[in-house]
């Protein structure tokens, strides 16, 4: 009986270890997959108290700046009071420092009535945000509710909220009552996930650029990843191509993207278009060939055959046989709405990357047919290509207007038009003016196409740079630089006079406070600088062989580290007294590195 038992244990434990060894990932898979990150809570203390209303009525406010620990105890110590009377209500207006996603936690203390107390919360990601009335310019508590009523019990702790903020006001609403605050914090819930890619140069405030373009993208990353956090909290196929490129570029693989991506597909059946709009079902196209070169999941790219020859079947009937897409012009972003020639010109040019886009992962996949289907339609693409620039500059409204320079840099980067072309005729003009914040980072790519890498960099600074001046700590969903004079920033009351950059601007869907301040598709500086600065540029799947060409410009030094699935490749380079460029790079083993000067 013992040696029955003793080789059924034997046997038990060989095949655990058996089936241990099968599960044991490659030095890919390991790499790839360690770094999804759960989303993890942190407790955030305010760190400034921008506002009081009937300051009068409140005792010890400072206290509220305090660190806490969430604990409510019977010393009743430190403990700040708001005291209202049948007339008169106080309120508090907090800064927590930066942009958040989450909530709010208030601990509470021991007043003389035990009864629970009404208080009004208000979050915002602008100080007038906080204080402004739903419907007030477009306040909102649209995807998540950022202005509610509560109770608060005696001697306790309430917790709510998933919105994003930076400020919040309490208002006590009771009359006659007094409210014991032991503390107010905020509720950070982010992905616990390390920044392996960097940068850094002399320029500072490109530095900061960069920093904020990925935490941007980190807000973000919740359980899929997000238009915003406070509201457009939903998945958009194209507006993700920017936050993957940067997820690519920071952090690496992340589960975030393919669940994303599958979010979409598996809701939306062939032959619907994605989210409701056939360009975004182009840019499904061009979101996968991306993640493939970064990543190489070749099981992940199987899995998305059926649903890909399918499409690209669906799109190729989407242009007629002398080339020209026939839709008349696409969604590409909202200020390029009302600008028809520069739409026709930007969907003829985006249905040619995502043709050229699936054609490669076709030839990945075996798919010879689809591939060479998709190769004829592109060439006819590039034969009308004359005429499609000719009416473009015929129709197409001042270089500035909204949708001109979006229609440029996508005919740029698809080959339409010389890059230089476009460049020195739209691009350029009036420098940052009729940029976007989504479709920039498009911009930046085609004067990076036209060798014009200084111009590119001053744009980064003075658009995105301008949204840090106006108080910003993570990239807008809109912004343009004529909102600019004579506007207060967002991290302090409007004196009069003043126009408000948050309330009193915007458009289409975001007008006023409806703006996100937290929009993943505006880091592209962050991936821009990575490829053009740092100049790393992926040339096979998965990073096994990576081109590194920098371009400083004016910049006398760059380095940081770019993310592969083998690890990270470091980087540093460095001009010398003639102009030169000195380079230091260490990659790991599996990535072949080709250096061009």
């Amino acid at each position: 009986m013992k040696k029955i038992l003793l080789a059924l244990i034997i046997c038990i434990v060989g095949g655990i270890v058996c089936f241990a060894i099968d599960r044991i990932p490659t030095d890919v898979e390991t790499a790839t997959n360690e770094y999804s990150g759960e989303i993890e809570r942190e407790y955030i203390s305010p760190v400034k108290i921008v506002w009081t209303q009937n300051e009068q009525l409140i005792k010890n406010i400072d206290y509220l700046l305090r660190e806490g620990n969430g604990q409510a105890d019977l010393t009743n110590s430190h403990i700040c009071v708001m005291k209202s009377t049948d007339k008169e209500h106080p309120s508090v207006l907090l800064d927590f420092g930066r942009e958040l996603h989450g909530g709010l936690q208030i601990v509470t203390g021991m007043p003389a009535d035990h009864t629970p107390i009404r208080i009004r919360v208000r979050y915002g990601e602008s100080v007038s945000e906080a204080m402004s009335e739903i419907g007030e310019r477009g306040a909102t508590n649209d995807h998540a509710i950022r202005d509610f009523e509560t109770t608060l019990p005696w001697l306790g702790l309430r917790e709510w909220g998933n919105s994003g903020f930076r400020f919040v006001r309490i208002d006590l609403l009771d009359d006659n009552r007094d409210l014991h605050i032991k503390e107010i914090r905020a509720i950070s819930m982010m992905r616990d996930i390390p920044y392996r890619g960097s940068f850094r140069c002399n320029d500072e405030r490109l530095n900061k650029i960069w920093q904020t373009g990925a935490y941007t993208v980190h807000l973000n990353m919740q359980e899929y990843l997000w238009d915003g956090i406070k509201r457009d909290r939903l998945v958009w196929m194209g507006d993700l191509h920017p936050e993957i490129t940067t997820v690519s570029n920071v952090f690496g693989y992340n589960e975030v993207v393919p669940k994303s991506f599958d979010l979409v597909k598996n809701t939306t059946p062939l032959p619907r278009w994605m989210n409701g709009m056939y360009t975004y079902s182009i840019w499904w196209v061009i979101n996968q060939r991306d993640w493939y070169y970064f990543h190489g999941d070749e099981a992940y790219l199987r899995e998305q055959r059926d649903y890909l020859v399918e499409l690209l079947d669906i799109l190729l009937k989407q242009v007629d046989e002398n080339g020209f897409e026939v839709s008349g012009g696409g969604f590409l972003d909202w200020p390029s709405n009302a600008n028809r020639p520069a739409m026709r010109a930007g969907t003829q040019a985006l249905m040619m990357w995502g043709l050229k886009s699936g054609a490669e992962l076709c030839e990945c996949l075996g798919e010879s047919e689809m591939a060479a289907r998709c190769n004829e339609r592109y060439a006819k693409m590039v034969e009308a290509a004359p005429a499609v620039v000719e009416q473009y500059f015929k129709e197409a409204q001042h270089p500035t207007a909204p949708g001109s320079k979006q229609g440029a840099a996508l005919m740029a980067l698809a080959g339409i038009i010389d890059a230089k072309e476009a460049n020195d005729k739209v691009l350029t003009v009036e420098g940052a003016r009729g940029f976007s914040t989504f479709y920039g980072y498009y911009m930046l790519q085609a004067m990076a196409k036209a060798g014009d890498y200084e111009g590119a960099m001053q744009v980064i600074s003075d658009f995105w740079g301008a949204m840090l001046d106006m108080g910003a700590t993570s990239f807008w969903e809109d912004f343009h630089t004529d909102w600019l004079p004579n506007a207060a920033p967002i991290d302090a009351i409007v004196p009069e006079g003043k126009k408000d950059i948050h309330g009193d601007f915007g458009a289409y869907c975001y007008v006023g406070f409806r703006h996100s301040l937290s929009h993943g598709w505006a880091s592209g500086p962050t991936s821009w600088l990575m490829q053009h600065a740092l100049g790393v540029e992926v040339v096979e799947p998965g990073c096994k062989v990576v081109k590194i060409v920098p371009h400083l410009g004016k910049l006398e030094w760059v380095e940081g580290s770019f993310p592969t699935p083998y690890g990270d490749i470091q980087i540093s380079h460095k001009k010398d007294a003639a102009g030169n460029i000195k380079s230091t790079i260490k990659a790991p083993k599996g990535v072949k590195v080709i250096r061009e000067k």
